[in-house]
């Protein structure tokens, strides 16, 4: 519920400046993992076409960011915007859990 004696750019703040920020450490994990890590459970084209949508969107939530920081907290998102981001991150997510996954029960390469 909504505190009505919170002013909406302070509102924005609280909960738009931190989602911002998640959205950036997220897609910079996912992409860590996509550019260093070969998924063997994707072909090389999903794997290289998740990149350059994780990389789009990153530009994406850096350009919002830089907006809600120039209009001090003045500008929200649409939904329309956020839930691309969202679903993107839902994926980036399910693929790093298989990659993990995987690496966890394979077996241990120490010469046996």
């Amino acid at each position: 519920m909504r505190d009505s004696n919170l002013p909406e750019a302070e509102l924005l703040k609280t909960v738009l400046q931190p989602l911002l920020e998640d959205f950036q450490y997220w897609f910079t994990r996912s992409r860590n993992l996509l550019e260093t890590e070969q998924l063997n459970f994707l072909s090389s084209q999903e794997q290289s076409a998740l990149l350059e949508r994780v990389k789009q969107a990153q530009e994406e939530v850096n350009t919002a960011k830089m907006l809600f920081t120039a209009t001090e907290g003045q500008v929200g998102i649409d939904m329309a915007t956020l839930m691309p981001w969202h679903q993107l991150l839902s994926q980036c997510w399910k693929v790093a859990m298989y990659f993990r996954t995987e690496h966890a029960n394979s077996p241990q390469q120490d010469g046996i």
